[in-house]
């Protein structure tokens, strides 16, 4: 595979020209960071602030205060998506993993080596490699590139890497290709991963990508490809 037509840091400088500067981070917090990726099941990111502030409105978003909740007040706000059971059942699994196990604060443990952090932030429900690198960079523990399945489609579409049939294997290839271009400071790595995350979601979808109104479709192997 040829090299990509763009480097990473022109890639993120068109994105940010077509969207604009990237929203707010929903937390700099990390337990509220895990809450934030289990309170709604595939609920919008609209839909998932609402259940958030709904929470921390009423309820809280500590551990203890999860605790004490009803199973049916967390399922209520957890309607906010699908299987809102299911989205309870997390919170309350979230709670107890933070009380008993890192006396309702993870930050100490943020401070950690890598590798131990991001297993200790995996003991989560639907915390795996990239939920962990992306609570160590908002969080700014770590200036990690964390991706999901949207910047990592748009890396693969411009010409970073192949996408393979195996989605961990994608990822370490797309890590693996940009790594020598990154930034080296959380703010700018934080940028890159809601700017991806933004164009996969708007434009560069995985079912009828909107090509013609993309800003990377001059230097995009895609649209060449098709």
């Amino acid at each position: 595979m040829g090299k990509p037509a763009i480097t990473f840091s022109k890639l993120i400088d068109k994105l940010q020209q077509h969207y604009g500067p990237p929203a707010p981070l929903p937390s700099n917090d990390p337990l509220e960071l895990i809450i934030w990726e289990n309170i709604a099941y595939l609920a919008s990111d609209n839909r998932r602030a609402e259940a958030f502030a709904t929470l921390k409105q009423t309820i809280g978003t500590r551990p203890e205060q999860i605790l004490a909740a009803q199973h049916s007040a967390l399922a209520a706000i957890g309607k906010a998506g699908m299987l809102p059971d299911v989205s309870a059942e997390k919170l309350l699994t979230i709670a107890k993993i933070a009380y008993e196990e890192f006396e309702s604060d993870l930050r100490a443990t943020l401070k950690k080596p890598l590798p131990q952090a991001k297993k200790a932030l995996k003991r989560f429900p639907s915390i795996g490699d990239p939920g962990a690198e992306k609570i160590l960079l908002f969080t700014r523990s770590y200036p990690v590139m964390a991706l999901d399945s949207n910047g990592l489609r748009v890396l693969c579409r411009v010409g970073f890497a192949e996408e393979q049939k195996n989605y961990s294997a994608t990822y370490r290839l797309v890590q693996n290709a940009i790594h020598e271009q990154l930034p080296r400071e959380c703010d700018s790595l934080i940028r890159a991963h809601q700017l991806l995350r933004e164009h996969g979601q708007e434009l560069c979808k995985r079912s009828k990508p909107r090509c013609a109104e993309c800003p990377l479709s001059d230097r995009c192997n895609y649209i060449r490809k098709a």
